[in-house]
């Protein structure tokens, strides 16, 4: 797909707010309404644009304590990076799950109400999954930078 500087601005305003009507960048980007229908169904037939979410405050839902779990699987076999995936696919307390290098197998994002309710997430379902070698777990102390948004321009 032919990727321009109006697609770059066009995607800056709608990772800030994705409820922003075809009007409204209209007037930013000096282009029709219809071209910039036109702009945003081709980013998002390409993939360029996969969803439309509402970023929700954890603080506010009781999800105060923030994770990162580095994790080490017994063996980095196929079979092995098989099962952790689909089983980490499972866990409704993971928010995202990075494939890394370096020391660790995975990263694995995850936020909990407190420390009870981690360590039960811990010993009755993470812990459960057989290929796991080791974990070792960190503990957000405060958000410095949490930004979702990717800078085109």
């Amino acid at each position: 797909m032919k990727f321009d500087t109006l697609d770059q601005q066009l995607l800056m305003y709608l990772q800030e707010n994705s409820k922003i009507t075809y009007k409204e960048l209209s007037d930013k980007l000096n282009l029709s309404s219809t071209a910039i229908h036109e702009r945003i169904k081709k980013l998002e037939k390409s993939g360029i644009v996969s969803k439309y979410v509402a970023l929700v405050n954890r603080r506010l839902i009781n999800k105060e304590l923030l994770v990162f779990s580095h994790i080490k699987l017994q063996q980095h076999s196929a079979d092995n990076i098989r099962v952790f995936e689909t089983e980490i696919q499972n866990l409704k307390e993971v928010q995202a799950c990075f494939h890394v290098s370096g020391d660790y197998d995975y990263i694995v994002k995850m936020s909990f109400e407190n420390m009870d309710e981690y360590r039960d997430f811990m010993v009755n379902k993470l812990t459960t999954i057989n290929v796991i070698g080791s974990t070792h777990s960190t503990f957000v102390i405060g958000d410095v930078k949490d930004d979702t948004a990717y800078q085109l321009i």
